[in-house]
């Protein structure tokens, strides 16, 4: 005699930080292979800039945003990256905006899952 057990565990949609956390790991995997050298890494939503990073002697201040479909990642919020760059400026670094556009890979209307095929939508660092 068999028996089957079918499990159906229900889909979690990944939080806000979730979101953010996993924007930031693909940027951070960038960044390392590029060869910068991490300072500072700030998880914390809505604190910038999440990358404080030196390269060939020059210091890079990094903002990271995860970007949910529809919205697009090219899109720049200007207001706070323009008040980024400014910091920015006081420690002599230069300043970059990272948006990692993350969707549902099955059906766009739906959230990101854990544990579910996603798409990514980066294009790299935009310098601002």
């Amino acid at each position: 005699m068999s028996v089957f057990l079918f499990l159906n565990f229900p889909m979690t949609a990944l939080s806000e930080q979730e979101l953010h956390n996993l924007a930031m790991n693909i940027v951070g995997k960038q960044l390392e292979a590029e060869g910068f050298e991490f300072l500072s890494v700030n998880s914390t939503l809505k604190k910038n800039p999440q990358f404080v990073c030196l390269k060939e002697k020059e210091l890079h201040f990094v903002v990271v945003k995860a970007i949910v479909f529809p919205n697009d990642p090219k899109d720049l919020d200007m207001d706070n990256l323009t008040k980024m760059k400014d910091h920015a400026e006081k420690f002599e670094a230069l300043t970059y905006f990272a948006g990692v556009g993350l969707v549902n890979a099955k059906d766009h209307n739906l959230p990101v899952y854990l544990n579910e095929d996603y798409v990514v939508d980066y294009d790299g660092l935009v310098k601002i």
